[in-house]
């Protein structure tokens, strides 16, 4: 924990929260403007779908680059750097006048999301202490699942009375208003940096492989070249860890992951909590218009139970984890949001009763809110100051792999049971089908999330 006067925390935990809501609204809303987008700039399906995946292309590749960079040359440096970016890629991309130009700025904004992110919750442990640390990431996780429940709700709203440009230019604001904040409160650096040289080639080959895996993942079921682009990441991946191995300061130390059970079981544990609700929305919206009849308005009210409790539960689950083992409520967590989905796999029919759908999704939304900012504790908790960087930078990293795992197993289903054929009332059981599939391999994500989280023991301590 940082001591330096010149250092607000409280005003870094307003930056801290400003910049964690616009990176996933930015996400969520842009998805409901690209009908929008289309239309005025004359742009393919193709080259819409590239707005969305870059995006999260260059965020994916990058945070873990950022986050190490940051415990190099100083976090804060890092994290003001990324606000800059991000918000002026925000407001250029009202003025995009191509599609071409569009797609670009999204990739470089995609960056300066990446280096928001991968500080953010390292900032947050620099400079509050163990005693109220959880609280103060609770709050912060409760306004990250603020903007992505705000985000699809928001756009729609903007895009239909103003048009898509102002999704950009009415996020903006929130950007300058975060950069200011820390120029005024925070004129010192919560961590001075290790002064280490970086590993850029590390960073080229894991950057490399994880944009090979991640548009191998976006075309599964398309034929051999997406098999070929994921074989491709699998084995730049690998490689990475070989030449990590070999460094005195690597990228990422593979010690660890390795050497720190309690850091690395209690990763992959959220990327199992990730992988296995990320994907719940989606299926669901479709379940209840299709197959239960509901209205879009009718849906979306039901679908808000998830994170709406997510929202809720991660401020009371911070001040808990502060008192009681972190591990321990992150247990509870993944234990309810498995129960949830399980239940929503038995019941999924066109008959079964909507209260029984809205309970289990409250048991995935109660559950992952649980788990969540406990776990994050747990990390951060679980590793040295001077590696903060880089743990917040695998937090992201792992939620990002879950996100890439839970849409790539619904693509594979979908494509394996319906081909390209629509949802309709035709072919409803196929649909069916397949969301039953996705939910039983949802739940068993789950499942390994939680024997990750249960067999990470206790924390040995920094």
């Amino acid at each position: 924990m940082t001591h330096d006067p010149k250092i607000s925390p409280k005003a870094v935990l307003l930056s801290v929260s400003l910049g964690q809501f616009m990176v996933p609204i930015m996400f969520t809303s842009v998805g409901v403007a690209l009908p929008s987008m289309g239309r005025e700039l004359a742009a393919s399906a193709p080259q819409l779908a590239l707005v969305e995946q870059l995006y999260a292309l260059s965020l994916a590749m990058s945070i873990l680059t950022f986050g190490r960079l940051g415990d190099v040359i100083g976090r804060g440096r890092v994290y003001v750097a990324g606000l800059v970016v991000f918000t002026v890629m925000t407001a250029s991309l009202g003025f995009a006048r191509g599609i071409e130009s569009l797609i670009v700025q999204r990739f470089v904004q995609g960056l300066g999301a990446a280096m928001l992110l991968s500080g953010s919750m390292a900032l947050v442990s620099d400079v509050f202490p163990a005693g109220v640390r959880g609280r103060m990431i609770g709050i912060v996780s409760a306004v990250t699942y603020a903007g992505l429940t705000l985000g699809p709700i928001l756009g729609g709203a903007v895009t239909s009375r103003f048009g898509w440009r102002y999704v950009f230019w009415l996020a903006a604001p929130l950007g300058i208003t975060a950069l200011t904040v820390c120029l005024a409160r925070m004129r010192g650096e919560p961590s001075p940096g290790s002064k280490e040289p970086m590993d850029w080639r590390g960073s080229l080959v894991y950057a490399s492989g994880v944009a090979a895996f991640m548009l191998g993942a976006a075309h599964a079921g398309e034929g051999w070249r997406s098999a070929a682009l994921i074989a491709a990441g699998l084995a730049l991946l690998a490689l990475f860890v070989v030449l990590e191995k070999r460094l005195a300061a690597p990228l990422l130390d593979i010690g660890l992951l390795t050497r720190n059970r309690f850091f690395s079981l209690s990763c992959l544990a959220a990327m199992g909590m990730y992988a296995a609700a990320y994907g719940v929305t989606f299926f669901m919206s479709l379940y209840l218009q299709f197959a239960r009849g509901l209205s879009p308005r009718e849906a979306g009210l039901v679908l808000l139970i998830q994170p709406l409790l997510q929202f809720l539960v991660s401020p009371a689950a911070g001040r808990l984890s502060d008192k009681r083992s972190p591990g321990g409520l992150a247990n509870a967590g993944m234990l309810l949001c498995t129960a949830g989905l399980i239940g929503c796999a038995v019941s999924v029919a066109p008959d079964a009763p909507l209260l029984t759908t809205a309970c289990e999704l409250a048991l995935v939304g109660l559950g992952s809110g649980l788990f969540v900012t406990p776990n994050v504790v747990a990390i951060m908790g679980s590793v040295e100051p001077r590696r903060y960087g880089v743990a917040s930078g695998m937090i992201g990293t792992m939620r990002t792999l879950g996100l890439v795992l839970s849409m790539t197993t619904a693509t594979l289903v979908f494509s394996l049971v319906m081909g390209g054929e629509a949802v309709t009332a035709r072919t409803l059981p196929g649909f069916l089908t397949s969301m039953r599939a996705c939910l039983i391999a949802y739940s068993l994500f789950a499942g390994c999330g939680l024997l990750f989280s249960m067999g990470r023991g206790k924390a040995a301590g920094p």
